[in-house]
């Protein structure tokens, strides 16, 4: 009986630390980026440059709840999900 245990120890050791080389270097880095833009999301403010995940740079105008007034180079103006900034601009 012992030596079934220990069989399944050393036989799931491995399937364990693959997880946890998997956890430390895909999940836990992809937690942490999102929450960083999770806050930088909730940090803008009017005035701000932003890049789009489209690729746009424009400058936000206006905050809303779930959108930002935003325009654009031509001083066109857009209402753009928040879903979509991409990262701050310098």
């Amino acid at each position: 009986m012992e030596g079934q245990s220990a069989d399944l120890i050393s036989s799931l050791l491995p399937l364990v630390a693959l997880f946890a080389i998997f956890y430390f270097l895909i999940i836990r880095p992809q937690q942490k980026q999102a929450k960083n833009h999770k806050t930088m999301i909730a940090d803008l403010k009017k005035g701000d440059n932003i890049v789009t995940n489209g690729g746009l740079m424009v400058q936000i105008v206006k905050v809303e709840e779930e959108y930002l007034l935003v325009k654009n180079h031509d001083n066109s103006e857009m209402k753009l999900s928040k879903l979509f900034v991409s990262k701050l601009s310098n």
